[in-house]
């Protein structure tokens, strides 16, 4: 649960105001762009135990017994408030994978309308419920074909039935396909 809640989910989910961070550049003859969002999960309304798992730590803000199966579709906005712009989803699932409850195997699609870039990211990756985890991207739809990089999601408030996490994109397009300006 909280893998998910902590990945973006991961997510996968998920920054800094988009408004005031999204860059492009070129990194090692790359463009790129950078920005930060957030992801809100809410506990039996964007995020629900499928399975429960078998052994580990009783269910809580941060770990989950482990095998638990928990599936996701968190709204990413442009700041840490809940009620702030929506401008993507993080939708996925996750499987606890430490006995101590704190690291889940997570896969998501993040889907995005941000400034002039409209798609999809897929991400996979292990996701530690309490510190930072970066994920690599492994796919991307519409203006993020072929992109490549990184997502770190980091958690930002988990009290209560809906957590929020900071989720860091760090995108390269390769030569051969380049976003739109």
């Amino acid at each position: 649960m909280a893998s998910l809640m902590h990945f973006f989910t991961t997510l996968l989910s998920v920054l800094i105001p988009l408004v005031a961070t999204t860059h492009h550049h070129h990194h090692h003859g790359l463009k790129s762009l950078h920005f930060a969002l957030y992801q809100h999960e809410t506990i039996n309304k964007t995020g629900y135990f499928v399975v429960h798992g078998v052994a580990g730590p009783p269910v809580s803000q941060t770990t989950t017994p482990f095998g638990t199966l928990f599936v996701f579709q968190d709204p990413l906005t442009l700041k840490p408030n809940h009620t702030s712009k929506l401008v993507g989803t993080a939708e996925g699932t996750s499987i606890t994978s430490g006995l101590d409850g704190l690291q889940s195997l997570s896969i998501a699609k993040v889907s995005l309308n941000v400034k002039k870039h409209k798609g999809s990211i897929s991400i996979v990756g292990v996701t530690n419920n309490i510190k930072p985890s970066n994920h690599p991207v492994v796919g991307g739809t519409g203006d993020f074909l072929f992109v490549q990089g990184y997502v770190t999601s980091s958690p930002v408030n988990l009290v209560g039935l809906t957590v929020t996490y900071k989720i860091e994109f760090h995108l390269y397009w390769p030569p051969y396909a380049s976003p739109k300006q």
